[in-house]
């Protein structure tokens, strides 16, 4: 056998020391840098936060990276821990955005595109770590079914309520893929407004875009955080055994607190409130000053939040003797691996279209057996005479054949398994194993 091949089949073993050798290198050489420059600049108070703030990103980084890699190594159940690493990767990422846009506050709203968009990307993982961890070894649609009902809660505790099962599953999971595409649309708007110098941040006159934007990425937020406690609720004693309050909380806490954070102090810019504590009158300096402190309160936040990820999404739960995890080569892959996401968001848009063409033809929505999506359906309307077909749950289903699943409710069927997300596509009622 080639040494450099059994050299990386042993790399459990050497990976750990690696990366901390790695990082006093790193801190070796950059600190003394960071240092040098805040002295050539005078140590003033720019240099003073941007070093400040380092300070917190060199705390907090090296916590998520190992907790990342220990993951990587006990890495036992891809099912859940793909989106657990997922959501590790976003205290780096978060903290080192928001040093970079301390470094470079001129450049902060093309740097904090990154960060925004990756937001969605946390939200759309926790959101299928939840459907995954719940369908491991049961059919959540199924479960819902046999409980009472869940009612809104304020401020829309006089809705309909969802009926339970395969339609509160349906409404939650959409309700919080919303933000998935809502999020990054509103980011790449915000960067082309900015460009043509219509984008007026901070300021929320209706003559720019900047309020517009603010209130779109606010009720989409609302709405993703709804669907998330509606469906907490209804599953509050199956996810009772994971722990799920300090997940829930780092979720919210990192994502939703640092958006509303930045609105307020937006607000606080716009009021005058920021220009009469710092004495500056510059609207151009004011902007950049609100700009470094969001990215300064965020770099503080993320070496909080790095602690509270270590204890909420810790790795010893999967350090199973039983499962040994697979090579090197496949974690590695299967934590960069998103053909998930790509799938999911091209269902939730074609949900969101049909459920809108059905609209603009005056059809009421309709029933469908469990594991039929509605995109296929609209399909066969097309296909079938142009009055309204009988859409009831005894219509005769399409032949069977393999999709991937609407819901990501049956991808936990084989315990241990590589990250794939297709089953036959077929009703529950149906499968001959079931």
């Amino acid at each position: 056998m080639c040494p450099s091949y059994a050299f990386l089949r042993q790399w459990k073993l050497w990976i750990r020391p690696f990366l901390i050798a790695l990082y006093l290198i790193l801190i070796a050489v950059f600190v003394p840098l960071v240092i040098a420059h805040s002295i050539n600049n005078k140590f003033n108070e720019n240099e003073a936060a941007v070093l400040i703030g380092g300070i917190f990103v060199l705390l907090a980084v090296p916590i998520s990276v190992w907790q990342i890699t220990q993951h990587v190594i006990y890495y036992t159940k891809p099912i859940l821990q793909k989106h657990i690493i997922r959501i590790l990767w976003m205290v780096p990422i978060y903290a080192l955005n928001a040093w970079i846009g301390l470094e470079f506050p001129e450049q902060s709203i093309y740097v904090d595109s990154l960060r925004e968009c990756y937001e969605a990307y946390v939200i759309y993982n926790f959101m299928k770590y939840l459907l995954n961890y719940l369908n491991d070894g049961h059919d959540l649609e199924a479960v819902l079914e046999t409980k009472s009902q869940v009612h809104h809660i304020f401020p829309l505790c006089c809705l309909t309520p969802w009926e339970m099962g395969r339609e509160f599953v349906h409404n939650c999971k959409h309700g919080i893929l919303q933000y998935t595409v809502v999020r990054p649309i509103t980011t790449v708007i915000s960067m082309i407004c900015e460009l043509c110098g219509v984008y007026g941040e901070s300021d929320f006159s209706p003559k720019v875009a900047f309020p517009y934007m603010v209130a779109i990425n606010n009720f989409s937020q609302f709405v993703a955080m709804y669907c998330l406690v509606l469906f907490y609720k209804a599953n509050r004693a199956e996810l009772k055994p994971m722990k799920p309050i300090g997940k829930f909380l780092c979720i919210k806490a990192v994502v939703f607190f640092s958006f509303f954070q930045g609105v307020i102090i937006n607000i606080l810019v716009y009021c005058g409130v920021i220009s009469t504590i710092f004495d500056i009158n510059d609207s151009g300096e004011v902007k950049i000053i609100s700009s470094k402190l969001q990215d300064f309160l965020i770099c503080i936040e993320m070496f909080l939040a790095a602690i509270a990820h270590h204890y909420s999404f810790s790795y010893k739960p999967f350090m199973s003797p039983e499962n040994l995890s697979p090579s090197c080569l496949g974690s590695f892959l299967a934590m960069w691996d998103v053909s998930d996401v790509k799938r999911d968001i091209s269902e939730h848009l074609g949900v969101v279209g049909s459920s809108f063409s059905r609209r603009l033809r005056g059809k009421s929505m309709y029933h469908m057996t469990r594991g039929c999506d509605e995109s296929s359906r609209l399909v066969n309307d097309s296909v079938s005479s142009s009055s309204v077909p009988n859409l009831s749950v005894e219509a005769e289903m399409p032949a069977v054949e393999t999709r991937p699943t609407t819901y990501g409710t049956l991808e936990s069927a084989v315990q241990g398994s590589t990250n794939s997300d297709t089953v036959p596509f077929i009703s529950h009622e149906e499968d001959p194993e079931a």
